[in-house]
Formats: C-alpha cells, structure tokens, sequence
C-alpha cells in the first residue's frame, strides 16, 4: 500500500438493517475504496453491491459544491451560486416574515433515512420544535410493520441475536429479499442450513433469496393474514402449540382460535396459491424441528392489510413458545434494544402538544394549491419527488410560488429542482455520526474520513446557522458531538450500561450489553401486564382496491438487485448494472394477453397517471402481478416519470402507512399507448 492511501474506519449510513461497518481507503482527500469491516461479527468483510460503490458517489463530478437561489422557474432547475452568508440570511429572512404572516404551523419539515445517523438524522427536530412547525409523522416505509408487531408485543420492537440464527431448524424468510435488503444475514443462514436447517422463503416475487432457500411459495400477493391464520389454526388444533407458555402470556387466545377457524389449510392454500401438502409439512416441521425463526419484511406490510399481516405472522413464535429457545421466534427489528436518550436532542421538550401531525404520505394533499395552508418546505435527507405516493400531486404542490422551498442534498435531484434555496450537505464519510441498527445489536460511532468537499455542510450546522440568525435560544440546539453524545448515553437503558462517549469513540462499534442468550420474549410481552395480544385477533383483509376490468394487475414494488431506492439512483456504475432505465417485471401469461415483448417498453397505468417503462418477460412474478424493481430518479426515467405516479395516497390499515404495493393497473404497448 502506498504511503499516500489510509484506512480509515466508517459506519455505513444508508438505509438498511446491517449497520454496516467499514473500512474506507483514502488518498488523501479522496475516497478510492469500500470494504466491510472482516473483524464486525455482523459485516464479516463485505460490503453489498450498493455500497460498495459509494466511492464512486462521493467522488462523482456533480456533487454539489455551495449553496445556490434558484433563477428560473419552479421544476425548471436552474440556479445561480450564492455564498452562504447570503443563502442563510435570505432563508432566516423569510422564515421570520412566514412567522409572522401565516404562524409556525405554516412550516413543514419533511425527512426521512437519507442517513440513519442520529446526529445528522434526528437532531434537526428540534429546531423545527423550537419554531413550533408542523410535526412531520414518519410513515412512508415501516411503521405499519412496526404497528403489527407493537400491537403484539407492545413497545421497544425487539428480535432474537441474528448471531443467534444459527441455532434454528426450521426458518422462513417471508415477505423479504434477505440476500438483497438484509445481505449480512446469509452467512449467518448458510451457518444454520450446515447444522441441519431447512429454509423457506414465501414471497410472490421469486429472486435471489428464493434460490438461495430449499423452498420458495409464489403466494398471491395480499394474501399473507390468510396463510399466517391457517398455520395458527393447524398448530392450536393438533395441541402442537406450548400449552404452558400460552395460558401464561396470551390474552385472547379463545378470539383468536375462532379467527384461525376460518382459514382451514385447504382453503388457505387455495386462496394464497401455496401447495397444501408443502403447508401440512411446514406446520409440522415448525413444531417438530426447533427452535423456529420467521425473519419477516416490512415490503408485505405496504397494502390495504399490511398491518393485519404483520400481526398474524408475528404471533406464530408465540403459540409454539419459540420465544423460549435460542434462536428462536421472529425478527422484524432490534430498534427497541438501543433507547438512546434522544428526548432533548430531538427537542421533544420543546414542541407542543398543540402542533398538527403531518402524515408524510400525504405529502401530495398537504401541498395542494387550492387548500394547503403550508407556506415553507424544508426536505432533508429525502427526496419526495420520487419517492412520495401520488408524485404527479406531490409535484404540483412543489411547483406553487408561494411555496417557500429549502432543499439540503448531495446532487440536484429530482426534489432539488423545485427549491428555492439548494444547500450542499455531507456525506457519512464527511462528517461525524452516531448510528443505531434494526438488524442488529451494535452502537457505532464513524468520524469523518475525509474533508467536506467544496463549501458542503453537515444538516445540524445548517439549521445551527439558521437558528443563530432566528434568536432562538435553547441550548440543544447548539451541542457538539462530543455533548450529543453524552446526551444519548445518559439513559437508563441498563443495555447501554459501560458505554461511555470516550469507548463509542475509541472502539467505533460495542455490542449492547445483552442478556445471555437473548430470549427477548420469553417472559411475554412489553406491555405492563406482560400478555401477548391476541385479541383483537388480526384479519385477512378483503381489499378494497381490487383488479379489475379497467386495472386488472396488481403492482408491487420490491428492491431491486442494484437500485433500491433514489439515494444511489444517479452512480453511472450502478445505473448501468441495472440495465440503464427503470424495468418492470411480467409473467409470460401476461405478457402473451397484452401483447408485450420482452425488452421492448409499456405503458403502465392506475387510477393516479400513467408511466412508460422498459419490460422484462419472466416467470420470477406470478400471473396477474407486475413487478417493478428498485425506485429511479423520475428524471432518469425514459419518460421523466415516478413510479410513484401510479401510487395513491391511500393509508394501511395499522400505523398510517404507505400503499406502495396495492395499486391496480393495465399495462399496453408503449406504442399503442
């Protein structure tokens, strides 16, 4: 190695389960390599595809270097360079003025995981708390999922030790491409299958994960309640559930038998379109074959019944007492283990009771030109452009004059064309952070391995800087890392006991002090009384937006193999893997009815708009179901369209989420469009 190039240590903070930490080769003040961290138990020496190329983002000649006003029209995208002096004032400026002409309440921040660190992530709440802004609810990917699992087991989500894994025989992967969106948990699966596990995958898109395993079931998209109802049943009928751990921790058991009654394995299997002699052996081999691990996906979660779904999954561990056994039960998150003290960070303190919510999936309606009331847009760490449902009204509310609008990015995204103000932001690798996981049990800490580049500034300044020029006064508001971190650790939590600010920063990643083995729901629920919730028992939902003769497909949308979501939407080198634009998958069934070859590019339509897209002809869907792959830039897109054109606004039935993966639609010929 040259004596020019370091390794430096990183967190990864995109949005995923792995937490990954890394090793960043630096050349001076530029970033030439990526590698997992080979001595994490978790990331074991490997970055994903995705990541791995975070090089080459970090690096990219379009970066944006300083702040820039926006000269031309709303959407239009151009801008002239302006110091920051003059950006921050002008911002403070208006602010002030929209304060005093239209109240707090006017003021909308919308953020999501653009990076999941705590400092850059989280911290800006307060100072739209301290402005007494609208509170932004943060529902558009797992709340729904979080939602089911709460409504089980109560607050503080929690799974088995992935390290655990090892030890369970009978393993189902439902509802998620591990390989993809959960790639760190495969070691620990190839681990479990040589000790003699047997591994299932039900997911109606057939990918890496279901090759990967030794069964996959193409269920009927939806249909997820109705499978995890007909499982429960067979388990209570034969007397295969734990008797002793059921009448200790269960409440509502004799509701939720009569639920199951419903959903025999015949009828089951008939309406998921599993195989019925594959069911009987599944529900036998999740009694016999212990410990039994359900590793599930908030993907399954985004429909009319997403939330019932999680709930009837969720409760399997439960009647086979799998909560018990090392290994055993299921895993959803380890978010609830971590209880960092965020309350003055986030500026809890400081907001009111009084503050309206803001549904984040109601982007488009809160915006409208004829009824919003909302005045300033702050978007941070998020690009709702795309990624918001019904984008077509999401961007004609962007487009308002008089909508005062604030972007702080990395590159002129899609979003970024509608501000008023464009402000360049770091990156993970540019600026300090503090990172939870929901995949594991690790607390890490990543200091910045390289310079900012151009005039680019870290979210928490920009909004410092703000705040400075507004008067506002709370101390929170202006911490450095060193008292941010103190703050998180000055918890109760007894997990993060003997984890000072001055070891996270010295060793980088400490695994949480857990119990041995960690049997997070042995004992029952987090619920003060300790009872599982059976009751209200969950539901297979009848949904209300159903196919039909007009939209007769049903379209999801799962990560794809490369573009997952619009944070890595514009590397050329992963733009290129991914085929160069947007695809969508359909069977060949389909294909043959509404005339499409394979390569050649439709038009796909849904109550909300129309898109055009690339196909690809194949049986990894099912008959009737359109499959897109990963979120695009809607500018990268051929015809300068988001998937999310043909998503509503509708709500879950748990949590106020997303319908990403309920929308009906027809698919034609681009050509006869």
């Amino acid at each position: 190695m040259s004596d020019r190039l370091k390794v430096l240590s990183s967190v990864c903070a995109l949005d995923c389960p792995d937490t990954c930490a890394l090793h960043i080769t630096v050349d001076g003040d530029r970033v030439v390599d990526l590698a997992g961290d080979p001595d994490h138990p978790i990331t074991r020496g490997f970055a994903c595809v995705k990541t791995a190329r975070y090089p080459e983002r970090q690096e990219q000649s379009d970066r944006l270097l300083h702040p820039m006003r926006r000269v031309g029209r709303k959407g239009e995208g151009r801008f002239e360079r302006v110091s920051w002096e003059v950006a921050l004032d002008a911002i403070a400026d208006r602010v002030r003025e929209t304060l005093a002409t239209d109240g707090p309440q006017s003021i909308l921040p919308y953020h999501y995981a653009g990076t999941m660190g705590v400092i850059q992530g989280d911290s800006p709440r307060a100072f739209f708390r301290a402005l007494g802004a609208l509170e932004l609810d943060q529902t558009i990917c797992a709340t729904t999922g979080g939602a089911g699992w709460e409504a089980n087991y109560g607050p503080n989500k929690l799974s088995p030790d992935p390290e655990d894994v090892v030890h369970a025989r009978t393993i189902i992967l439902w509802g998620i491409n591990a390989l993809r969106s959960n790639s760190h948990l495969a070691p620990i699966l190839k681990e479990a299958r040589k000790l003699g596990a047997r591994l299932l995958h039900i997911d109606p898109y057939r990918n890496e994960t279901s090759r990967f395993c030794d069964d996959h079931w193409q269920i009927r998209v939806g249909t997820d309640a109705a499978l995890a109802l007909a499982i429960g049943g067979e388990i209570l009928r034969r007397s295969w559930h734990d008797r002793e751990y059921v009448d200790r921790y269960a409440l509502g058991i004799d509701e939720y038998t009569n639920a199951c009654s419903e959903w025999p394995l015949e009828r089951a299997a008939t309406y998921c379109d599993v195989p019925l002699l594959e069911l009987e052996r599944l529900v036998h081999d999740m009694a016999s074959r212990p410990p039994c691990f359900i590793k599930v996906g908030y993907g399954l979660t985004r429909n009319e019944g997403g939330g019932n779904a999680m709930r009837a999954i969720t409760l399997l561990p439960a009647l086979l007492g799998s909560w018990k056994q090392q290994g055993g039960g299921a895993s959803l998150s380890t978010s609830g283990a971590f209880q960092l003290h965020r309350d003055r960070i986030t500026g809890k303190h400081l907001g009111s009771r009084s503050s309206r919510h803001v549904n984040m999936n109601l982007l488009g309606k809160e915006l409208d030109p004829e009824t919003s009331t909302i005045r300033g847009l702050f978007v941070f760490n998020s690009n709702p452009a795309a990624v918001a449902p019904d984008s077509s009204a999401v961007r004609k509310g962007l487009m308002r004059e008089d909508l005062f609008t604030v972007v702080l990015e990395h590159f002129q995204t899609d979003t970024a064309d509608y501000a008023d103000y464009l402000l360049p932001a770091t990156t993970f690798l540019e600026h300090p952070d503090v990172y939870t996981a929901y995949g594991h049990y690790y607390l890490q800490y990543a200091e910045p391995v390289v310079p900012a580049r151009g005039l680019a500034k870290p979210n928490r300044w920009v909004f410092q800087e703000i705040a400075r020029r507004l008067g506002l006064t709370d101390p929170c508001l202006y911490w450095d890392t060193d008292e941010l971190i103190a703050e998180m650790l000055r918890s109760p939590n007894p997990w993060l006991q003997g984890i000072t600010p001055e070891r996270l920063k010295t060793e980088k990643s400490i695994k949480l002090k857990l119990p041995e083995p960690l049997l997070p729901y042995a004992q029952g629920s987090h619920y003060e009384d300790g009872k599982i919730r059976f009751s209200p028992p969950p539901q297979q939902l009848k949904f209300e937006e159903q196919p039909n003769d007009e939209f007769p497909l049903r379209l999801i949308s799962p990560p794809g193999a490369v573009v997952v979501n619009t944070t890595m939407g514009n590397v050329p080198s992963i733009l290129k893997m991914a085929g160069g634009e947007p695809t969508v998958l359909i069977h060949p069934d389909d294909a043959k009815k509404y005339g499409l070859k394979d390569s050649e590019r439709a038009s796909i339509a849904s109550a909300q708009g129309t898109i055009q897209r690339k196909v690809t002809v194949t049986d990894e869907t099912r008959p009737g179901v359109v499959i897109a792959v990963g979120q695009w830039w809607p500018k990268l897109a051929p015809d300068r369209k988001s998937l999310n054109d043909l998503t509503s606004q509708r709500l879950t039935d748990l949590g106020g989420g997303s319908m990403f993966g309920n929308a009906v639609v027809r698919i034609a010929p681009a050509s006869q469009a």
